[in-house]
């Protein structure tokens, strides 16, 4: 993962997804969380392979079942989206569950955003504050701009 990592930065290598690529898929092979993330994003945003939702979604997967932070966002988004899944509100919300259980700031914001929205659970600005405030004190810029929103 570390290897390819500084490929996809081009630190002290010349910068190559592809590379970048070779090494995360070796390290997702041998059960690497962090490799599988980002081999996950690499199909989800077709860096160094052909885009394939399905792919990220299955690398994801491996990822969030091991404890990664950032996944079940990741997973989120792609239920949200419908991307590489079936579309699905109430999947979305429960993978932004699972990653602001474990203070992923960005999980929070986007489950902050379902209650806000009414999108996959029921209405509810109180929670929306509620989420919006713990992922504001994080430090995620947008969750203030939705909190004076809500005022």
């Amino acid at each position: 993962n570390s290897i390819g990592l500084l490929y996809k930065n081009g630190q002290g290598v010349a910068q190559s997804n592809k590379k970048a690529v070779e090494h995360y898929r070796k390290g997702a092979e041998i059960g690497d969380k962090y490799a599988q993330f980002n081999l996950a994003n690499c199909y989800r945003d077709g860096k160094g392979v052909k885009k394939d939702y399905k792919k990220a979604f299955e690398f994801y997967q491996k990822s969030a079942n091991q404890g990664q932070v950032d996944a079940h966002n990741s997973i989120g988004l792609l239920y949200k989206n419908g991307q590489g899944v079936a579309q699905s509100n109430k999947k979305a919300v429960e993978h932004y569950r699972k990653g602001a259980e474990i203070g992923d700031k960005y999980a929070q914001f986007n489950l902050a955003n379902c209650y806000r929205d009414g999108k996959g659970v029921k209405k509810d600005y109180k929670k929306a504050f509620e989420f919006y405030q713990k992922s504001a004190n994080q430090g995620q810029v947008d969750a203030h701009n939705s909190i004076g929103l809500l005022y």
